[in-house]
């Protein structure tokens, strides 16, 4: 019987993220879920969007036992998971995520960003949030193909609930979980991009509290795992645990 993976798509995103990895995974192997976090499409008006809520939610959709995958905010999201219920989760796939910015002073500016940046979504049309998110740094170099297609999955979404995504599950808001992710024993699996330098470095970090974890580096590849390199995703989670 197949299991179930669980998958959590990133900030700005759907579940429709994770379309072009589901071709890619075996149906006799694995049984997708594929939900919507809150403050994102479905979900955009469910409240509070709190790490809490998030979990629940995903804790009440899935079966007693699941392969949980998460990218980005997903990913963040994932660890809150698998903390909550490590005795559900039976394998954990982190996809181009970290376990939280550990300097207070850090994780202040970057609160102050989030909450500068989620007071303009507030005025913001669909289509500007998605012409500026795309423009960031770390996407430099997105394929065109899967920029097209990523700007579509953005635009399914509502800038103001954006915003209070932003200021309730940001990774300024999100108090860091490295130390507590040395008590997790599933086997875990991190996949970075090549070229994402920023999370390289939080696979590193990774290594350090988590000796039992994977890291696959998938050459080439950017920040946009799911959209950019779906089969080696695909392939990364598959592998998990193997």
């Amino acid at each position: 019987m197949p299991e179930t993976l669980v998958l959590l798509h990133g900030f700005g995103g759907t579940h429709r993220a994770w379309d072009p990895v589901l071709p890619e995974l075996d149906r006799e192997r694995y049984n997708p879920l594929v939900p919507d976090l809150r403050g994102h499409g479905t979900k955009a008006g469910v409240r509070p969007i709190s790490f809490d809520g998030c979990v629940s939610d995903v804790l009440a959709a899935a079966p007693r036992e699941f392969v949980l995958c998460g990218y980005s905010l997903g990913g963040r999201v994932a660890q809150h998971v698998a903390l909550a219920a490590p005795d559900r989760v039976s394998r954990l796939v982190l996809v181009a995520t970290s376990a939280g910015i550990e300097a207070e002073e850090d994780r202040a500016a970057r609160r102050a960003e989030d909450e500068a940046f989620a007071s303009d979504l507030e005025q913001m049309t669909i289509e500007e949030y998605a012409d500026r998110w795309q423009a960031q740094p770390l996407f430099a170099g997105t394929p065109p193909e899967a920029a097209r297609w990523w700007r579509a999955d953005l635009l399914r979404n509502d800038p103001v609930a954006l915003a209070d995504a932003l200021r309730g599950i940001g990774a300024g808001d999100m108090e860091p979980l490295w130390d507590r992710l040395r008590t997790l024993t599933m086997p875990v699996t991190v996949v970075v991009g090549g070229r994402d330098e920023k999370f390289a470095a939080w696979a590193a970090r990774y290594r350090e509290v988590l000796p039992q974890a994977e890291v696959v580096v998938v050459d080439g590849a950017g920040h946009g795992l799911p959209r950019e390199a779906p089969r080696e995703v695909a392939a990364a989670i598959q592998g998990a645990g193997a």
